[in-house]
């Protein structure tokens, strides 16, 4: 299939992708692909693991840095009277209007 690519093409490609690019994107676009790279093996040594049966350290940390919303209480002062204000975030439920849309 590539078999017939010689140097000139390669030169000729080169050339192309320079003037679709520009010299200033290329060497961002150059860390970008090293980057996608580095993620992809590192997928692949967790995937591997996984099957191995150990699990990776990595994936422990990221499970266990997931931060979880708690519902807060506050205490206003008005009127001298303290009444304790729940909110448990959202719940899925309707807030009461009955409007219809």
């Amino acid at each position: 299939m590539l078999q017939g690519l010689t140097g000139i093409h390669l030169v000729i490609i080169l050339g192309i992708v320079l003037l679709l690019f520009g010299a200033t994107k290329l060497p961002a676009l150059a860390k970008g692909v090293g980057q996608s790279i580095n993620i992809f093996k590192k997928e692949m040594d967790n995937d591997d693991r996984k099957k191995d049966g150990t699990a990776s350290s990595d994936a422990a940390a990221n499970a266990s840095a997931a931060p979880v919303q708690q519902p807060t209480t506050q205490y206003p002062s008005s009127n001298g009277v303290q009444q304790p204000i729940v909110n448990p975030g959202p719940s899925g439920q309707p807030n009461g209007d009955s409007r219809s849309l």
